[in-house]
């Protein structure tokens, strides 16, 4: 059972350098239009099978080209929504780097609990419960493993992988998920396996699953068999992964 967890494209919200949250009518940008057709793209060639996403207008958007080429319903799920940031709903970035929740959020995200909003620990029970919850149930509904989108926002998505990985919600902000990326998560029996991280590029080979490996080709890998070591680690300062302004 596969999860492609798919953050919404650049919003108004990330050119104006504001956190949007909850605020209503937060659309795409010019560019996030584009990115969401880009994303169409680059998923169609996929068996996806359901398309579920935060109620949000952004990651309607972001999904809705997709769905069109696929012949998808989408369906949403409030358990994806955005953080709730209380107060801090609508702020400049600029204005709330020196509150002293800022530096709570990123170096103890498991205590931190926004005002008159909600904690990240509580972002990543209900965000963890509903992408298990829709794993499980679209591969009893269809008898085999499913492949599926999740469209939802960058620190939910964060919190996710976190769990994913085993790491703990304290560490999450190591992660980066930019507007428009994919990352992807296996669920097996025994864990759970992150496939792709913070992905922007080419997904086409995800649909080959070759019978006979080339002679002088590994074999595909079995998540059963558990992680093989390596990869590469990446990092940005910017708010909004750096590329809002694109």
């Amino acid at each position: 059972m596969t999860v492609i967890l798919l953050r919404h494209g650049v919003s108004t919200s990330n050119t104006a350098r504001t956190l949007a949250g909850r605020s209503a009518g937060v659309d795409l940008t010019e560019h996030g239009n584009t990115q969401a057709r880009a994303v169409a793209e680059r998923l169609a060639v996929l068996p996806i099978e359901h398309i579920v996403h935060s109620p949000l207008l952004r990651c309607q958007r972001t999904v809705a080209p997709l769905a069109e080429k696929l012949g998808l319903e989408p369906e949403y799920d409030d358990r994806l929504i955005e953080v709730d940031y209380g107060d801090w709903t609508g702020k400049a970035i600029a204005d709330l780097l020196n509150e002293p929740l800022w530096k709570v959020v990123q170096r103890h995200a498991s205590g931190a609990v926004f005002p008159s909003g909600e904690g990240l620990a509580q972002v990543q029970v209900r965000a963890v419960a509903a992408v298990r919850e829709h794993d499980r149930h679209f591969a009893e509904r269809a008898g085999h493993d499913v492949l599926w989108v999740a469209c939802t926002h960058g620190d939910v998505i964060k919190s996710v992988l976190a769990d994913a990985l085993g790491l703990h919600l304290d560490g999450f902000q190591r992660i980066v998920v930019e507007p428009a990326s994919i990352s992807i998560v296996r669920y097996t029996p025994t864990a759970p396996y992150v496939v792709r991280l913070n992905d922007t590029g080419d997904l086409s080979g995800l649909a080959i699953k070759p019978q006979q490996p080339a002679a002088d080709s590994p074999a595909p890998a079995d998540p059963e068999a558990g992680p093989v070591p390596g990869g590469e680690l990446g990092a940005t300062p910017s708010a909004d992964n750096g590329n809002a302004e694109l």
